[in-house]
């Protein structure tokens, strides 16, 4: 379950990138950079290994930074706001999962170590 959401969260992207930048492609470059470095951050705590062996946050960042270039020369500002919103929500929604699960996990070592 938790893998799947994972890998939702790594298809979660987009930056814009050029030469002659308007303001409306600067605001977007801008949040884009931000929801990058918002996605390097929430793959941070994801330290378990996949059934390969590799860390699933080295496999999150590789996948997004994977995305971002493969959006890098997208200029229609209508797709890229679509891009920014859909990868938002994404990272939103990872990050309330996990803390779901972290809290859950908690809850039951709380449990477990009051029986004894």
């Amino acid at each position: 379950m938790m893998f799947t959401v994972a890998i939702t969260f790594a298809n979660c992207y987009l930056r814009s990138a050029g030469k002659n930048l308007s303001t409306s492609s600067i605001q977007s470059r801008s949040e884009a950079l931000s929801l990058y470095r918002e996605i390097m951050r929430t793959a941070k705590p994801f330290h378990w290994c996949d059934e390969n062996g590799q860390p699933w946050n080295a496999r999150l960042k590789a996948e997004a930074r994977k995305e971002f270039e493969a959006a890098k020369q997208e200029r229609d500002p209508l797709v890229i706001a679509r891009l920014l919103v859909q990868g938002r929500d994404c990272v939103h929604q990872v990050q309330i999962k996990f803390n779901d699960a972290n809290k859950k996990v908690w809850e039951r070592i709380e449990r477990e170590t009051s029986r004894r």
